[in-house]
């Protein structure tokens, strides 16, 4: 915050003084072109032998356009040269346009555009010219640049205010990574919290089957002892997947997820997953239906990765649902590949953490009821793996509708 009011500050005092100097720029460079073209008109004056006028012939009519009142015929080439002449003189390097008016007719006779850069062309009167003969004229001329003309000639207050630019982007930046990484911190906390619950709840229920083991009199009830070695044996394979979890996401980390692509039918794969997911669905009552229309379901893939995707979207589908999981898993052939949808009517997502939900280590709050475990990794592995197959997925949900996720995935 500190840092925040330094920089606004100093913004603010920079911006300030810059307005200033650009004023005092530019009142400077309307004087000198007032001076110029006064000393033009007096030129004019004596070449014609027209007396000057008591008034002062320069009238500033807006911020870039000048007039002069001239009593006297104006050649063109002439004009153009003096004008020049006397922006030189005084380091007026800003382009112009000039214009000769006939006050009697009431219209242009003449215009041109100048640019300082070129050089003076010799210019013959122009014969189309009217001579003026007691008749009331003048020449106006314009700065369409004038602005870029005074901000060229405050280099210093440009470049500071480029560095202090720089240093507004940059610190902007550095805020931008230090939330990010109090976000990431956050998240990694949680993580940890959640992997200790996951890990300690396995590991104390090893711990009792054990103490109940090593009673000797356990040997003469075989049932008790087959029902806790089972038990260990669980125990054991949620911890053993707790650490394939982590272990795949260490290497996606590397950007090493060694895909073993081969030809593989995706409906064999997703029959396999149904099969192995039986048990948890039949706990809670639930049911799968298939509906498997791709007429050509071989796609090229890695078996083992593919598996665990479809493994962790219908483990997701049975875990976040309040009452009877129904899923509906379909396949339908499109151009260069297979859609996969998984639907199901589980407790849905807002659209606030559909946007997050693919992000690692992210879990969907839910206050303080932690009935469904995890560690904030599945989504993030299934995006990943899907993408390295060259796949999409997306996600259409709404509080209390389920889910519907669809993969993209190139056919072989």
């Amino acid at each position: 915050m500190l840092a925040t009011i330094s920089i606004l500050g100093i913004s603010i005092t920079q911006i300030y003084w810059v307005k200033r100097a650009f004023g005092l720029k530019e009142a400077e460079f309307d004087r000198q072109v007032n001076t110029a073209l006064f000393n033009v008109a007096a030129q004019i004056f004596s070449l014609n032998n027209t007396p000057s006028p008591a008034n002062n012939p320069v009238k500033q009519i807006s911020t870039n356009y000048y007039v002069v009142m001239v009593n006297g015929e104006i050649d063109a080439s002439l004009l153009e040269f003096l004008l020049r002449s006397e922006f030189e003189k005084r380091n007026i390097q800003a382009n112009f346009e000039y214009g000769i008016y006939d006050c009697t007719h009431e219209k242009m006779v003449y215009g041109n555009y100048v640019k300082l850069s070129d050089k003076v062309s010799k210019r013959e009167q122009n014969p189309n010219l009217p001579k003026w003969v007691n008749a009331g004229y003048y020449f106006g001329v314009q700065f369409p640049n004038r602005e870029a003309q005074i901000l060229n000639q405050m280099g210093i207050w440009s470049f500071s205010s480029a560095v202090l630019l720089i240093v507004i982007i940059f610190f902007g930046y550095t805020l931008f990574v230090i939330l990010k990484q109090k976000r990431l911190s956050e998240i990694q906390k949680d993580f940890i919290n959640n992997m200790t619950h996951e890990f300690k709840t396995p590991i104390s229920t090893i711990a009792v089957s054990t103490e109940v083991l090593k009673d000797s009199s356990i040997v003469q009830h075989p049932e008790r002892l087959l029902q806790y070695a089972t038990i260990i044996e669980n125990e054991n394979k949620r911890l053993k997947q707790h650490v394939e979890r982590v272990l795949q996401m260490a290497s996606l980390d590397k950007e090493d997820v060694g895909l073993k692509k081969e030809i593989i039918n995706l409906h064999d794969v997703i029959e396999d997953v149904v099969n192995s997911m039986l048990v948890a669905l039949n706990e809670k009552d639930g049911a799968i239906h298939l509906h498997l229309d791709a007429l050509s379901p071989e796609i090229k893939a890695d078996r083992h990765h593919l598996t665990n995707v479809i493994f962790n979207l219908v483990d997701n589908a049975i875990k976040y649902c309040s009452g009877k999981p129904v899923i509906t898993i379909t396949t339908a052939q499109q151009p260069g590949g297979i859609k996969l949808t998984i639907q199901d009517n589980g407790i849905g997502i807002s659209d606030e953490n559909k946007k997050r939900i693919f992000q690692k280590f992210y879990r969907v709050p839910t206050g303080n009821i932690h009935d469904v475990k995890g560690f904030g990794l599945g989504l993030h592995y299934v995006k990943q793996i899907v993408e390295a197959h060259r796949g999409r997925i997306t996600v259409n949900s709404q509080p209390g509708n389920g889910c519907t996720f669809t993969l993209d995935l190139p056919t072989a």
